[in-house]
């Protein structure tokens, strides 16, 4: 391969990357988001400076099933967001993240530093209920249950739709030097475009977390559960920007 062919390669490995280039778009993407109350403490703890939090106490616990997604194929995953400031912008920070799909996990953190490993997730409706689950290796770490369809939170401008998942998103991203130190430690930040909303239910929820070493998502216990929200849309994975600079 000549210089110009490497430089034009999307990911590794070269002779068959993990995935192409961005960006990423999804269809019919269907999302389980409980919103609980923590242990503030607890949060501090995961939240990176110069991240803060917003004050709220709260988490969203998500499950997100991704049929039709370029480059990647069809995936679940699973994980914690923690909403943040940054200089004073509301922000969403991902603070674990738990996939059934390489292609998305090297892709994502790669790019944007999402915190991915690989699990078992699964959000499915099971008679009259919506219900999530996530397994790490072969053991169950989390379980979220909501009403099906309960109330409609449909924003009756189309222009509003949606207007939840344009919240900014950051990541920690840390990526390891071949000598032994970090290469890359910094925050990116990266809005979702296109979005187009199928429909958007509120209703009561229920979440039980199990404490786990190497998924750890029961460190954010549940004090009190606020709401669910099931909602499905299609949208785009744009590439993102970086925020802060730890190296630097």
């Amino acid at each position: 391969m000549t210089p110009a062919e490497i430089l034009s390669l999307a990911a590794m490995p070269p002779a068959n990357p993990s995935y192409p280039r961005g960006p990423y778009r999804f269809l019919g993407r269907e999302y389980l988001v409980i919103t609980y109350e923590t242990d503030p403490d607890a949060i501090r703890r995961l939240v990176p400076e110069p991240l803060v939090p917003d004050g709220s106490n709260q988490v969203h616990y998500e499950w997100i099933a991704m049929p039709d997604s370029t480059g990647f194929g069809s995936y679940q995953e699973s994980g914690v967001v923690i909403p943040c400031l940054l200089n004073g912008e509301p922000v969403n920070y991902t603070a674990m993240m738990f996939l059934n799909d390489e292609p998305p996990i090297s892709a994502g953190r790669e790019i944007w530093g999402f915190p991915k490993r690989w699990g078992e997730p699964k959000l499915e409706v099971r008679t009259d209920t919506l219900t999530g689950t996530l397994h790490y290796g072969g053991e169950r770490v989390a379980m979220g249950t909501m009403t099906y369809k309960y109330e409609d939170r449909m924003a009756p401008n189309p222009a509003d739709r949606g207007r939840h998942l344009m919240k900014t998103s950051v990541n920690l991203k840390l990526i390891p030097c071949v000598t032994g130190g970090l290469r890359i430690a910094e925050l990116v930040a990266f809005n979702l475009t296109d979005i187009q909303m199928h429909f958007h239910f509120s209703g009561p929820a229920r979440l039980h977390l199990i404490p786990h070493i190497n998924a750890p998502v029961a460190d954010l216990p549940v004090l009190r559960v606020v709401e669910g929200r099931h909602f499905k849309a299609d949208l785009t994975l744009p590439y993102g920007r970086i925020v802060h600079n730890y190296l630097a």
